[in-house]
C-alpha cells in the first residue's frame, strides 16, 4: 500500500488509518513501515508527528516545515503563513507523513490541514494513528483502514515469554510454564500488556511470587480503563517506593515527548529521589542510571535510542503508560494549556499541586500567578514563548526545586531568581536571545544543575560561580566551531570540587602567554582538582605556545580522572618555536585515563601521530583524528592492539600521502580485532596503501579487522586502490561507501580488474553516491 503509486481516491495523496485500542501496537506496526528500507528509498522526505490531544494545526505544520529543513522561527504565528509554507516546502516531493496518536474529530481542522498537503508528488501517503473508528473514518477512505485485532493467545504467549523466560534454565520455565499461561490470559491480546506483565515476570524467581502475581487483588479492582492499567498497577507495586517516586515524576513530560536519560536522571536528583549529596561509592548518576534501566526492563519506556556505544540516550513513554501515570497523580502533578495572553488560571487555595507542566504559553510576559501554590516544587514548561516573567512571580516560587524555562524567547533573568534558596535544577537552554546571567545566579547555593545549552548569544558566566559549591552539572555546549566565539569559562569554575559535568565548549589556557584580558579564564592547570569530572570533556588549547610549555603542565592532569569517558582534545595554538616538537610533547603530557572509550583530536599539528600513550588505552571504543594539517603519513598499526577499538576516523589530513603499516610483522598477531567501522574523509593527497602481503607469511598469519563490517572513504582524490587484506581478512564487511574518489571509484566499478575482485565478497557497495550492490546483488547501472 506504501509503495502504490496510485490511490482509490485519485487524488495526489492517499490517507492510511491504523485503528485499534490503546497498547495494541499502531505506532509500532507505523515505525515498522517507517523505517523499512524499501518505504526510506520510496520517499523523498520523511516526516513523524506525534499530535496526541489537542489536534493543534499549527504545532503539526511546524513540526512537517521542521523536518522539511525549514526556518520555522523564521515565519509569523499566523496559521495561514505556515500553511502556505508547507504548501510550498513539500512541493513536487514525494513524502510519507505519520500523524501519531489522533484524537480530533472536527472535519474542519483535519481539512484546513490537509490541504496543503495535496501540493506533493503523486504517491504521497498519510499514516494516521488513532483508537477512534470516527477519526479514522473522517480522515481516510473505508478501503485504507487498517483495522488491528488483538493478539492471538499463541503469540500473547510467545511474546511474553522472550522477556518474561530470559536467562532462566529450561527446568524452571516448565515449573513456571502453567502459571504463565494462566497470566498471559489476562493480557486480553494486547502487545503493550504481555510486554510490561513480562518485565514484571523476569524479575520473579519462585514458583510462589508467580502465584502471587496471578492470584493479586488488583485483578479484581474497579478502575478507569481497567484491562489495560490493572497490569500496569501490578507492574508499578512491584518497585520500590523511590523508584516510583521516579517513574510518577515522569507524568511531567508532555505525552510522546523524547525524554533524554541524562536530564531525566538530574530531576530526579533535583526532588531528592537519589540520596544525599557526597555518597563517595555510589554517585547519584549512578544511582539514577540504575533506576532508570530498572524502568527500562519493565517497559514503562519504549523507542528506546541508543549511541554508537549501546548506551541509552533517550526513550518515550508510551501514551497508555503516561495516562495512567496521570491518573495516580491527578492531585500532585498538573498540565496546563495557556493559550492566550490574558487568560487567567486559578489554582483552589487548598490544592496539593507539586509539579506543574505548562504548554503553549503565547509570545510575551509570563502571567500566571502562583498565590496558593505554597507546595509547588517544579515548574517547567514546553512549547512555550515566553519573552520575561516579573520579579513579583519569582518571588512567589521560594520552594520550586525544579525551574525549566527553556526553548523560549527570555532575553533577561531577573536579579531576584537569586532568591530561589531551594533551586536545584535551572534549564535555560535555547533562549537563543539571552545574553547574560545576572550575578545573583551565584547566590543559589544549592543548585545542582544549569543548562545554558545553545544559548548562543550568551558570551560569559558570572565571575563568582565558584560560589555554587553545590553544582555538580554544567552544561553551555553552543554547538560553534568558531575558536574566537567560543564561552568565556571564569577561573573561579576551579573552585567546584565537586563538578561531575563540564559539558561546555571551553577554551583552557596552557600555562603560560595568554590573550589579552584572558587572565581571569580558566586555565588548563586549574583542572588539577576537579578529580570528579565524569561523562565527556572538550579541551581547547589556545594561546602562545612557548618552547618550556609541556613542562608548565602538571603531571597527571588528565590520568587521575578515572571517571572521565569521552575526551576531546583541541589545539588553536601559536607557538614560540617549532610548532610541531612542541605540540606533540603537549599532547604526550596530556595521557588520560585508562577508563577512556571516546578520543577525538583536532588541529593537531604533530608530525607524529600518536601520543606515547595510545597503547594505554584499553578501553578507548572510538577514536578520531580531525584537522591534523602537518602529518604526511597514518601508521595503522600502532593503534592495531587497541582491543576495544570499535570505531576509527581520520578526516581533513590534507599532507597525508600513505596509509598503512610502517614495519612488517614476524609473528602471529590479530591488528584491531574488535573494529567495525573504518571511515576516511577529505584526504586529497592519499594516493596509496603501505601493506604488503608478505607482511603474513604462512608460519605467521596476521589477521586484519576480523569484525569490520563499515569501510568508508570519501573525498580522496588521488586514492588508486583499495587494500589487498580486504580479500580474505574482512569475513564480516557489509558495507564499503566511495564517494568522490574518482580513480578508485573508476577501478571498483570495472568488474573485470583487480579492484573488483577485492570487494565482490561485500554485500552492499556504494559507490559515487548511488548503489551498485545491494544484498549481494549487483545493480546495472
Amino acid at each position: 500500500m506504501l509503495l502504490s503509486e496510485s490511490n482509490l481516491e485519485g487524488q495526489n495523496l492517499t490517507v492510511i488509518p491504523i485503528v485499534g485500542m490503546g497498547g495494541i501496537g499502531k505506532t509500532t506496526l507505523s515505525q515498522l513501515a517507517y523505517n523499512d528500507e524499501k518505504v526510506k528509498a520510496n520517499f523523498t522526505k520523511r516526516i513523524w508527528v506525534c499530535v496526541s490531544d489537542p489536534f493543534d494545526e499549527l504545532n503539526i505544520a511546524k513540526a512537517i516545515i521542521g523536518a522539511l529543513d525549514g526556518n520555522v522561527n523564521s515565519i509569523s504565528n499566523d496559521l495561514e503563513a505556515f500553511f502556505q509554507c508547507v504548501h510550498k516546502s513539500i512541493e513536487g516531493k514525494k513524502f510519507l507523513l505519520v500523524l501519531d496518536d489522533v484524537w480530533n474529530q472536527d472535519y474542519r481542522k483535519w481539512e484546513n490541514l490537509k490541504l496543503p498537503l495535496h501540493n506533493g508528488a503523486v504517491g504521497s501517503k498519510i499514516i494516521v494513528t488513532t483508537r477512534k473508528e470516527e477519526v479514522a473514518r473522517m480522515m481516510g477512505a473505508p478501503d485504507n483502514t487498517i483495522n488491528l485485532k488483538v493478539l492471538s493467545e499463541e503469540n500473547c504467549w510467545s511474546l511474553f515469554t522472550r522477556i518474561a523466560f530470559t536467562n532462566r534454565n529450561q527446568d524452571d520455565c516448565q515449573i513456571l510454564e502453567p502459571i504463565g499461561k494462566e497470566i498471559v490470559k489476562k493480557c486480553k491480546g494486547l502487545p503493550l500488556i504481555a510486554k510490561t506483565l513480562g518485565g514484571l515476570m523476569r524479575c520473579k524467581k519462585t514458583k510462589k511470587e508467580w502465584q502471587d502475581v496471578l492470584n493479586s487483588e488488583i485483578w479484581e479492582l474497579d478502575i478507569v480503563e481497567q484491562q489495560v492499567f490493572q497490569p500496569l498497577l501490578l507492574s508499578y507495586y512491584d518497585l520500590t517506593s523511590i523508584i516510583k517516586r521516579c517513574l510518577l515524576y515522569c507524568v511531567t513530560f508532555p505525552k510522546n515527548h523524547i525524554i533524554e536519560k541524562e536530564i531525566l536522571i538530574e530531576l530526579w536528583m533535583s526532588q531528592g529521589f537519589l540520596g544525599s549529596f557526597g555518597n563517595k561509592e555510589k554517585t547519584m548518576i549512578n544511582i539514577g542510571e540504575s533506576y532508570f534501566d530498572n524502568l527500562v526492563m519493565r517497559f514503562f519506556f519504549q523507542n528506546l535510542k541508543k549511541d554508537e556505544f549501546g548506551d541509552i540516550e533517550h526513550c518515550q513513554m508510551h501514551d497508555i503508560v503516561h495516562d495512567f501515570l496521570q491518573y495516580l497523580t491527578k492531585n500532585e502533578c498538573l498540565i496546563v494549556e495557556k493559550k492566550g495572553a490574558e487568560e487567567r488560571i486559578e489554582f483552589p487555595a487548598d490544592n496539593k499541586l507539586r509539579h506543574l507542566t505548562i504548554m503553549f504559553a503565547p509570545i510575551g510576559r509570563f502571567t500566571l500567578s502562583f498565590d496558593h501554590c505554597q507546595r509547588l516544587r517544579t515548574i517547567t514548561t514546553f512549547n512555550c514563548k515566553i519573552t520575561s516573567f516579573t520579579r513579583e512571580l519569582i518571588l512567589q516560587l521560594k520552594c520550586v526545586r525544579t525551574l525549566n524555562l527553556s526553548d523560549n524567547y527570555i532575553e533577561e533573568i531577573p536579579d531576584e531568581v537569586g532568591g530561589l534558596v531551594h533551586l536545584r535544577y535551572l534549564d535555560l537552554s535555547r533562549n537563543r536571545k539571552l545574553k547574560k546571567l545576572p550575578d545573583s545566579l551565584c547566590n543559589l547555593v544549592n543548585l545542582q544543575t544549569l543548562r545554558v545549552d545553545w544559548c548562543i548569544s550568551l558570551e560569559k558566566f558570572p565571575e563568582a560561580m565558584g560560589k555554587l559549591t553545590s553544582l555538580q552539572h554544567l552544561h553551555a555546549n553552543l554547538g560553534f566551531c568558531d575558536i574566537d566565539k567560543l564561552l568565556k569559562l571564569p577561573k573561579s569554575i576551579a573552585m567546584l570540587k565537586s563538578l561531575r559535568t563540564l559539558d561546555v565548549e571551553p577554551v583552557l589556557l596552557i600555562e603560560g602567554e595568554g590573550e589579552g584580558g584572558d587572565e581571569e579564564r580558566l586555565r588548563l592547570n586549574d583542572l588539577r582538582d576537579m578529580d570528579e569530572l565524569q561523562g565527556k570533556l572538550w579541551i581547547v588549547l589556545k594561546g602562545k605556545l612557548k618552547d618550556s610549555a609541556a613542562c608548565d603542565v602538571e603531571n597527571g592532569l588528565l590520568v587521575n580522572k578515572k571517571h572521565l569517558l569521552h575526551l576531546k582534545l583541541g589545539f588553536a595554538c601559536e607557538s614560540e618555536g617549532n610548532q610541531s616538537t612542541i605540540e606533540e610533547a603537549v599532547l604526550n603530557v596530556l595521557q588520560p585515563n585508562s577508563n577512556l572509550e571516546s578520543l577525538w583530536i583536532r588541529g593537531y599539528d604533530g608530525r607524529t601521530l600518536y601520543p606515547s600513550w595510545t597503547s594505554s588505552l584499553i578501553n578507548l571504543k572510538s577514536l578520531t583524528f580531525s584537522w591534523c594539517l602537518v602529518c604526511n603519513y597514518v601508521p595503522l598499526s600502532v593503534l592495531g592492539n587497541l582491543g576495544s577499538l570499535e570505531r576509527l576516523r581520520f578526516d581533513v589530513m590534507p599532507q597525508v600521502k600513505k596509509v598503512g603499516f610502517e614495519y612488517s610483522l614476524d609473528h602471529q598477531v590479530i591488528l584491531f580485532p574488535n573494529l567495525k567501522q573504518l571511515e576516511f574523509a577529505e584526504m586529497p593527497e592519499w594516493e596509496e596503501w603501505d601493506y604488503h602481503e608478505n607482511d603474513a607469511t604462512s608460519s605467521s598469519p596476521t589477521f586484519f579487522m576480523p569484525r569490520l563490517s563499515t569501510l568508508s572513504i570519501e573525498w580522496c582524490y588521488k586514492l588508486k586502490t583499495l587494500p589487498d587484506f580486504l580479500t580474505r581478512k574482512t569475513p564480516l564487511l557489509q558495507k564499503l561507501i566511495i564517494n568522490d574518489c574518482p580513480i578508485v571509484s573508476k577501478s571498483c566499478k570495472d568488474r573485470q580488474g583487480p579492484v573488483c575482485s577485492k570487494i565482490s565478497h561485500i554485500p552492499n557497495i556504494h559507490i559515487e553516491w548511488k548503489t551498485i550492490q545491494k544484498d549481494g546483488v549487483w545493480i546495472k547501472q
